[in-house]
């Protein structure tokens, strides 16, 4: 007879849970899975997958636009959204179930339900009112929009979780915020017609992020006719029986039809009981944890944005491979969260890896910068007056690439590749030797011999 009824209980089906505890089940563990939505999580379910899925839609109307430059005559076209719902549905259904089917033919056991903490080592399933007991918990309930409760009116606003089942277009909409999910649906918003405002608070979009990404996005959006305020402080949102009047903490204010709030998330641990488990919560309602994903309960860990480390789905992924390992597998894996590349969908796409020219500075006193601005070779027949830049941050005393930054078509795509050049620590002096492939834009990457060197007092004060 053992003593618990599992070697590991997790508590959230996203992509770290559902990674870690599949492993753990593969090494021999007794798994059992609670999941209160639906498993795969928030990428899967109402996240990154359909947000892809939702850009791809809202970049035809320029690929029509761009078809006449290459000899092509479009005819009317029309957009159709419960159509692209119908069809982004059908898609996140079949990926559920393949998530579904991964953890049965692991051995793993899934209850579809509520999960919380009754004391360290009991977890009580809310939906079928019973508890089940388990040696080691995992929590990997990832982390929730936020909605400031300062607001007049917040109530009025939406998420990113309802933006993914609206019953219509507005015709009117306001975004709220300046992170990867704002820009990415005030893009997707206008790409499909629809009148948006993009509302931050702070001097620029997408702070934490290189200067010229943010300045180059920016210019890009306000040149697509997509309005973007900054330092726009929003007071109150008032319905009216046009839709919404939003009023600004300036006096300003704006008629719009939908307001939708995308100024973070924060960790999901409330009502987890967490506090009966001992388990230490930092400022934000994060989990704290070790290099190894443990909590201060030495038998409970955690993965993903509930820890707020990096909130990216593969760190999580990559979180819980490394949980099943140290704790399962008697192979003890931290996970390195340095030099991870990642891209914004934004229109234009934004590639990112590395430090960003003010934190290069300030780590290695100076910095040389080697940057190009050019238009894409597709848009010297389209017409399209929209600029690509790539830019590479080296070390003067080592010739190391410390960051690389890109803003233009597949951005994203090519940082994967150059993530793995700067993980490796390559130098410029590798770039310069690698052949370019012709014509590409990538091939800017390895063509680039013009440099500029600052010093960590001009990288400061060139800051936004």
């Amino acid at each position: 007879m053992t003593e618990f009824d599992f070697d590991l209980f997790t508590i959230g089906a996203g992509s770290g849970g559902v990674r870690g505890s599949r492993m753990a089940a593969q090494y021999g563990a007794r798994v059992g899975v609670a999941e209160e939505y639906r498993v795969g999580g928030t990428c899967v379910i109402r996240g990154c997958v359909p947000k892809k899925l939702f850009v791809y839609a809202s970049q035809f109307h320029e690929e029509f636009e761009d078809a006449a430059g290459f000899g092509w005559t479009v005819g009317d076209t029309r957009f159709d959204w419960p159509t692209l719902i119908e069809r982004k549905d059908k898609e996140i259904d079949r990926l559920n179930k393949i998530y579904i089917r991964n953890l049965d033919n692991s051995g793993a056991q899934i209850f579809d339900t509520r999960a919380e903490l009754v004391d360290a080592h009991t977890v009580r399933l809310i939906g079928e009112d019973r508890t089940v007991t388990a040696k080691n918990i995992l929590i990997a309930t990832g982390a929730w929009p936020f909605k400031p409760s300062s607001v007049e009116g917040i109530e009025h606003a939406i998420t990113s979780n309802e933006a993914f089942h609206l019953q219509a277009l507005p015709k009117r909409i306001l975004v709220v915020g300046g992170g990867y999910i704002a820009v990415e649906f005030s893009g997707i918003f206008h790409g499909l017609g629809v009148e948006t405002t993009l509302s931050y608070r702070g001097p620029e979009i997408l702070r934490g992020f290189d200067d010229d990404l943010r300045v180059g996005l920016h210019r890009a959006l306000d040149e697509k006719g997509l309005k973007v305020l900054t330092h726009s402080v929003i007071k109150a949102i008032k319905k009216t029986d046009e839709g919404y009047l939003v009023s600004f903490e300036d006096g300003s204010s704006l008629e719009t039809d939908l307001v939708m709030y995308a100024t973070g998330r924060n960790p999901n641990t409330a009502g987890l009981g967490l506090e009966n488990a001992g388990v230490e919560l930092g400022g934000k309602g994060e989990i704290k944890v070790n290099a190894y994903s443990q909590s201060s309960q030495s038998h409970i860990y955690a993965v993903g944005d509930v820890t707020d480390r990096v909130n990216l789905t593969p760190v999580a992924i990559r979180e819980g491979a490394a949980f099943a390992e140290t704790v399962f597998n008697d192979n003890p894996v931290s996970v390195d969260h340095g030099d991870i590349p990642t891209a914004v969908f934004s229109q234009p796409e934004i590639g990112t890896v590395g430090l960003t020219e003010r934190e290069a500075a300030e780590t290695y006193g100076s910095i040389d910068i080697y940057r190009s601005e050019f238009r894409p070779m597709k848009h010297t027949l389209s017409d399209r007056n929209e600029k690509t830049m790539m830019k590479l941050l080296v070390d003067p005393k080592s010739s190391r690439v410390v960051g690389c930054h890109m803003l233009g078509p597949h951005s994203g795509e090519m940082i994967q590749a150059i993530g793995i050049a700067v993980k490796l620590r390559a130098t410029k002096n590798d770039f310069d030797a690698t052949i370019a492939v012709h014509p590409t834009s990538a091939e800017e990457l390895v063509t680039m011999k013009e440099k500029v060197t600052i010093s960590k007092a001009e990288a400061v004060a060139k800051a936004i």
